[in-house]
């Protein structure tokens, strides 16, 4: 009869076994298909009825690391473009292991001074990292999608305690609709926060001036001085289908004049701040109210991380912490400053990979992403039959297969059927999205294993699987 108190001299041999499994897999990663479909049957051997007795602990990792090792995809690896999807630098893989041995409850500074100690030292170098003032407030999210339901929360009872209302204990009832502003590169997660939190995932004015969602300062500043109240404007810092960036500054200066707030959504682009060379795409972030990030974008760490930033962290409290005593600068409490009250240690990871490469690392991580997107630009530039679709200002390149003598009609097809042949195929993942109304292409290079190689690789996949069609 299995217990686990039974089986608690396994807990190390079980350890050993993930170890041992280690270090071919990740020898592996570099040459192995992104996804090998041949290994999908594997997935049955997680099936079945709920074992009555159990099977023990080292049958039941054994089975796991049998399946998972053959059967996951490996976006962990130098050849996954499909989404912005960074891989878990050694350090930060290594931290990852660390953070489930010490299984830390890292919401009350009482229950984890190591785990509240982490994430503030953690945001501290982020801050630093990315050029903001040290003053933000700042939480750690297990999402881009929880980072910016933070930020808009808190731009939420912004607003409310304009209207002398407090939302975060009252609700909404009887407030007028909170006005949201953007440009057209506002994203899914943006709205599902906006959602969840009774503003409305389609009550954003989108104001652009082109198909590609270019923002249109004119009309956003039109809206705003038609408005009788405080307004919400959300700004983009790299837009998923090209990389591009709303104009920051310029967005700030908007909120400025019309006293808005400005909430920016950096999931990936926010890492442009640790380049000298690309730094410039955002100028004017220091001014935003709200700002988040991914870490398991292209801070390459473990899934799940993001991040939140505050410029007035007592509005993060009463955000968030509706019950309790108030927090004191030395003791954070962040279950008080964020969504979660049950909350995983994952500032460790992001202290490891920081403190191991620092911030010519990740500036060196960031240029060589740059120059691979520009070399895969270059590539599809030459070629007769492609056609890129927009620049490539950081790390995403979007184009679309334009073959001599094919139809207009018949293109979106064809690059659909290309996207499907490259994830059906395996050995590298891209997939496809629609800009300015056409079907089109869009890898984006995050993953620090990247290398000329891989990106060589990529073409040369994508080129044999676009002449069978």
């Amino acid at each position: 009869m299995s217990d686990p108190l039974s089986e608690r001299e396994q807990a190390t041999a079980a350890l050993n076994l993930v170890a041992a499994a280690a270090e071919p897999y990740l020898g592996s990663l570099g040459e192995r298909p992104v996804h090998d479909h041949s290994a999908d049957h594997l997935l049955d051997l997680l099936e079945g009825p709920l074992s009555e007795e159990g099977e023990g602990t080292m049958a039941a990792v054994e089975q796991l690391l049998a399946v998972g090792t053959e059967a996951s995809t490996q976006t962990s690896g130098p050849r996954f473009f499909h989404f912005v999807v960074g891989g878990a630098t050694p350090a930060a893989q290594a931290a990852d292991w660390v953070t489930s041995l010490l299984d830390q409850a890292s919401g009350l500074h009482l229950t984890s001074p190591l785990a509240a100690r982490a994430e503030r030292v953690t945001l501290d170098w982020l801050k630093d990292l990315f050029g903001l003032p040290p003053a933000y407030g700042g939480v750690l999210t297990p999402s881009a999608t929880f980072a910016n339901l933070t930020g808009l929360a808190c731009a939420r009872q912004w607003w409310g305690e304009r209207h002398g209302a407090d939302v975060t204990s009252q609700g909404l009832a009887g407030l007028p609709r909170m006005p949201v502003l953007a440009g057209g590169y506002i994203h899914p997660s943006s709205r599902k926060a906006l959602q969840m939190l009774g503003v409305g995932r389609d009550g954003v004015t989108v104001c652009a001036r082109d198909e590609a969602g270019r923002v249109d300062l004119e009309a956003m500043e039109r809206e705003l001085a038609a408005l009788e109240g405080p307004a919400v404007i959300v700004g983009n810092a790299g837009e998923v289908n090209t990389g591009d960036f709303d104009p920051i500054a310029d967005l700030a200066d908007l909120a400025g004049r019309y006293g808005a707030w400005l909430h920016v959504d950096g999931a990936f682009g926010l890492f442009a701040a640790a380049s000298p060379r690309l730094r410039h795409l955002v100028e004017g972030v220091e001014r935003a109210d709200s700002i988040t990030a991914d870490g398991h974008k292209w801070l390459n760490v473990p899934y799940e991380s993001g991040f939140a930033f505050v410029r007035d962290q007592d509005l993060m409290f009463r955000s968030f912490g509706a019950w309790g005593a108030h927090y004191l600068p030395s003791d954070v409490n962040y279950n008080n400053l964020g969504p979660e009250s049950s909350r995983r240690a994952r500032a460790l990871p992001i202290w490891a990979t920081l403190r191991a490469y620092g911030r010519q690392g990740y500036a060196r991580l960031v240029e060589r992403h740059h120059d691979l997107a520009l070399r895969l630009a270059e590539a599809v530039d030459k070629a007769p039959d492609m056609e890129l679709l927009a620049p490539v200002p950081l790390c995403v390149v979007c184009f679309r297969y334009r073959p001599e003598g094919t139809q207009e009609e018949e293109l979106d097809d064809l690059n659909r059927r290309l996207g499907a042949a490259l994830v059906a195929d395996g050995r590298v993942y891209a997939g496809t999205t629609t800009y300015r109304g056409v079907t089109a292409l869009r890898p984006a290079i995050v993953n620090w294993r990247t290398t000329e190689a891989d990106i060589d690789y990529f073409w040369e996949v994508l080129r044999e699987l676009a002449d069978r069609l």
